[in-house]
């Protein structure tokens, strides 16, 4: 190399490139099938949340909040009742995550959750780090609509991945015969 070239301030920095590691094998689960197993996953966790929400008196406290002239609902209900939901979506769906890395509606669409390695991830990683965060976000006021619908919109990625995904570290993927 010229000296002068050394010395140039305005010459690019050098760097090594390397190629994008590539993710392992396991086919990526459609994007239908990912949305199916989400609704069926949702409408489990209603068949169980509703009545523990009307008996609990959630929906007279949005009623009694509506009639007040109320926008939004008391930062301490809102806190309680996420944690009720959550409390439901863990003992509902913790023990096929637990076992075989799938909720009940993605053991039914034959998809799991594995993480970048093509590993089950553990229940403790998925709760805290791929169902928590996003429980946490949508439970914010406004805030949490926009974070839900940005973190669904990402599975539109070349690499399937939604925002929960990115945070855990996960992917979703065609089971096998043998784990579905």
């Amino acid at each position: 190399m010229d000296q002068s070239q050394d010395e140039n301030p305005y010459r690019s920095p050098q760097a090594a490139l390397a190629e994008p590691v590539a993710v392992p094998a396991g086919q990526l689960a459609d994007r239908i099938v990912r949305l199916a197993a989400s609704i069926l996953d949702t409408i489990i966790l209603m068949v169980v949340f509703m009545p523990i929400a009307y008996f609990g008196g959630y929906f007279q406290q949005v009623m009694d909040n509506a009639a007040s002239g109320r926008q939004f609902m008391p930062i301490g209900v809102t806190v309680l009742w996420s944690c009720i939901g959550f409390a439901v979506f863990v003992l509902l769906q913790g023990y096929p995550l637990h076992t075989r890395g799938q909720t009940w509606g993605k053991r039914i669409c034959k998809i799991r959750i594995v993480d970048l390695d093509g590993n089950k991830p553990s229940l403790g990683h998925l709760l805290l780090r791929r169902y928590l965060p996003v429980n946490v976000v949508a439970a914010i006021p406004l805030v949490g609509m926009l974070g839900t619908l940005v973190d669904t919109l990402l599975i539109f990625r070349e690499d399937r991945r939604c925002g929960h995904d990115l945070i855990a570290g996960t992917r979703v993927v065609v089971a096998r015969s043998e784990s579905a």
